[in-house]
């Protein structure tokens, strides 16, 4: 038995375009909720949300029967928690704040077994395995995995294209409110430079032959975002969808009063 197919990954090549949300509340029964809502992805976020690497695993599990992809994205472009994320069952790994090709390079070793990479073998207890019941995950895993790297300040986009030379990489993320805080804009993500940053990497990352993605959190930027051509998209994050729906709720009634 080979490791699972990334239907993701091949989404991703074939270039079709893949819509997710982000899962920010750390919690598994909220990700199960989020995985029948027919997203294509949905990402467990290690980087602001507040979850260690059993809550990571929780929720993989949580996704275990959902259509939808599990984005992990880690806190920081270490090898150490991407071997624990690899080995809890994620396929598809999202980096925060990668800025040279070295990096990149680096990062790609991280998600393949030696002789390409670094990644420990030591998965046959773990998750990612069924606990030993995929005898042929080692000879496979590399292939299934997908890499995607966050550019999401000035240094990443002046290298953008040496990034996007390293082969191992599956697509690019721009980070818009990073990237217009580092730009003196402060998380102003719809200024027209800004905007005019994001168009021209989303050109030259699909020139490259790989993916591009981007978040979303308004109706018109994710609508621009997707009339520049970002492929996977997110659309929302789960937290900010629900403060907005219960505030709106309140405001509505309290409005009315009470009889």
């Amino acid at each position: 038995m080979a490791a699972p197919e990334n239907h993701f990954k091949q989404a991703l090549a074939k270039g079709q375009r893949q819509i997710g949300c982000w899962c920010s509340f750390g919690e598994a029964i909220t990700t199960e909720l989020m995985g029948t809502a027919g997203f294509d992805w949905l990402v467990i976020d290690g980087e602001h949300a507040p979850n260690d690497i059993r809550s990571i695993r929780d929720q993989l599990v949580a996704l275990a029967t959902s259509s939808a992809e599990a984005v992990v994205r880690v806190p920081i472009g270490e090898t150490w928690i991407i071997k624990q994320v690899l080995d809890a069952g994620a396929q598809t790994v999202l980096v925060p704040m990668v800025e040279t090709a070295d990096q990149a390079a680096e990062l790609v070793r991280a998600c393949r077994y030696p002789p390409e990479g670094t990644r420990g073998v030591g998965a046959a207890g773990a998750r990612a395995t069924r606990f030993g019941g995929t005898p042929e995950y080692i000879q496979t895993a590399d292939a299934q995995i997908c890499l995607l790297l966050q550019v999401e300040n000035r240094i990443g986009i002046e290298n953008l294209d040496e990034i996007l030379a390293v082969e191992g990489i599956d697509g690019i993320f721009i980070g818009p409110a990073d990237l217009s805080t580092d730009m003196g804009h402060q998380g102003n993500s719809a200024h027209p430079e800004v905007r005019a940053v994001i168009a021209d990497a989303i050109t030259r990352i699909k020139a490259a032959g790989k993916a591009p993605g981007i978040l979303g959190v308004t109706e018109e930027a994710t609508q621009a975002y997707a009339d520049m051509g970002a492929q996977f998209l997110a659309v929302g994050i789960d937290v900010v969808l629900l403060a907005q729906s219960a505030r709106a709720l309140a405001s509505r009634w309290s409005a009315h009063g009470t009889d």
